[in-house]
């Protein structure tokens, strides 16, 4: 049987962006556009079409999911989403084979320094 958790990964940047931005707290669209750029230090900047193409995606895979938020102060037309505990699974494994590829970078990096002349 194939590992579903497997077959998703690895994560486009945007999903990736997406899941971390949501992963601490629920947030609309525009708020998870600011988090995305605020992470990324600004160099990763998110438009509309391609967040809520991937937000569409997120959900359709079990993700991510859109919740209800009824705050009186808060306009209604706005969507809030939230990383379902499949999802959070997911963005851990994706770290965690990031963490691993980001060794072995950094341990390749290395051994082809020691010998570089220029």
């Amino acid at each position: 049987m194939k590992d579903p958790i497997a077959s998703l990964l690895p994560l486009s940047p945007a999903a990736l962006h997406i899941m971390t931005a949501v992963a601490g707290e629920e947030r609309h669209g525009y708020a998870i556009m600011q988090e995305v750029a605020r992470q990324s230090d600004g160099r990763y900047r998110l438009g509309p079409g391609t967040l809520y193409e991937n937000i569409e995606k997120l959900i359709g895979r079990g993700l991510i999911r859109e919740v209800a938020r009824s705050s009186s102060g808060d306009d209604p037309r706005r969507r809030y989403y939230q990383l379902t505990t499949f999802g959070r699974r997911v963005l851990s494994a994706e770290v965690t084979r990031l963490a691993s590829v980001l060794r072995s970078a950094k341990m390749r990096l290395a051994t082809s320094n020691s010998g570089d002349a220029s």
